[in-house]
């Protein structure tokens, strides 16, 4: 049995004491918390104190580089928390806290039932996705596969 991994990385436009990140940092811990209670939810990457993945020592040797990786039941799952809860309002104002012609990326990936992601591993699948694009082994939304490889329709597909 499995699960879905993501992962998505960004550069902030800022440190996250600069006042120009407040409203997206006073919403980490409860846009957190209501993932946590989401219906499908597994496991998100989080500090060694239970805070936002955001707050970690970026793996990129770039302080402003943010990295998200979580852990779903299934697509729908995280689909229905990124696109239907307040979650959405972030994904679409993105712009006033992130670099959005900086590095950006959204993967994902099917991982046995009971492993967590690491972040070397996280780093691997993103090298992975960039020089190969979708694979079975790990892909973005523009093209889903199932956890035996086979692409699968999504709902990137009807819109």
């Amino acid at each position: 049995m499995y699960y879905l991994a993501q992962a998505n990385i960004a550069r902030f436009k800022a440190s996250l004491d600069n006042p120009l990140m407040k409203e997206f940092t006073d919403f980490l811990e409860p846009v957190n918390k209501l993932a946590e209670e989401s219906e499908g939810f597994i496991w998100r990457l989080t500090d060694t104190d239970g805070k936002s993945a955001s707050y970690i020592e970026s793996p990129f040797k770039d302080e402003l580089m943010a990295i998200n990786v979580s852990v779903w039941e299934d697509y729908d799952s995280l689909s229905n928390f990124v696109y239907s809860s307040v979650h959405s309002y972030f994904l679409r104002n993105k712009k006033k806290w992130f670099d959005i012609g900086g590095p950006s990326q959204f993967i994902m990936w099917w991982i046995p039932v009971g492993e967590t992601p690491t972040l070397e591993m996280v780093k691997k699948k993103l090298l992975h996705h960039e020089k190969h694009g979708d694979t079975p082994s790990v892909f973005s939304i523009k093209k889903m596969f199932d956890t035996q490889g086979n692409s699968i329709k999504n709902e990137a597909d009807e819109r």
